[in-house]
């Protein structure tokens, strides 16, 4: 008689446990490059995130995104990051760069983020005080919340932030980022069990430029971590 996971086989309950047992999904952020992207979406990559604000070295112009975007397969989620950005920039960008996802990185409130019509996350930068319950709930028209470190400017600079902060129970999805690699993202996943992680700098050679090794390696992570 065949045996899984200590019953005997039984159709219906394999299933069903394969249908139950959560999926962690992977956004590499900060793509810049064709070899980039290709090696993220290799490597099973749920989406892709493509940066507009100008002050990070990952910067991309829409033109430039563009082409990217031409290499995104179907079924893998494209992401527009912006910081506070002005209406007309990112109307423009969108206009040329059709991302499926905006990212709201800064200190932009419900109405701005609303005022495009197009679906959106946002993020919390994660320090002792914040109300996320209350935060979650004034977003509550995002798709979901992406936890990230509080750090001087935006973005976490690769920077873990105290994962206890997080509350158990949340209206919204959770995304988590902040100094993730492969080597901490299984034991971030146990704890908190998010929708998603986001990672940039934890699979780079250098600002930008992303290490396809370590793409697999943070990959292979999150699919042990799951299962």
């Amino acid at each position: 008689m065949d045996v899984a996971f200590g019953r005997p086989y039984d159709a219906a309950f394999f299933c069903h446990f394969c249908l139950t047992v959560p999926k962690t999904r992977v956004k590499i952020c900060g793509i810049t490059r064709e070899q980039d992207l290709d090696a993220a979406v290799a490597a099973g990559a749920d989406a892709v995130g493509f940066v507009f604000y100008p002050l990070s070295p990952r910067f991309l112009d829409a033109g430039r995104a563009a082409e990217l975007l031409r290499r995104v397969p179907p079924f893998v989620t494209s992401v527009g990051l912006f910081v506070n950005p002005e209406p007309g920039f990112v109307r423009e960008v969108l206009a040329r760069a059709p991302v499926d996802l905006i990212q709201f990185q800064g200190d932009e409130t419900p109405e701005s983020c609303e005022q495009f019509d197009h679906p959106y996350l946002k993020v919390a930068r994660m320090r002792p005080g914040l109300d996320l319950v209350e935060f979650a709930r004034a977003f509550s028209s995002a798709r979901g919340l992406l936890l990230d470190a509080y750090v001087e400017g935006y973005g976490g600079a690769g920077k873990l932030f105290d994962w206890s902060l997080v509350p158990k129970e949340l209206p919204l999805p959770v995304l988590l980022a902040g100094g993730l690699t492969a080597e901490n993202v299984g034991d971030a996943i146990q704890r908190l069990r998010p929708w998603a992680v986001d990672v940039s700098s934890g699979v780079e050679a250098a600002k930008g430029i992303k290490d396809a090794a370590k793409i697999a390696a943070f990959m292979a992570a999150v699919k042990n971590a799951d299962a």
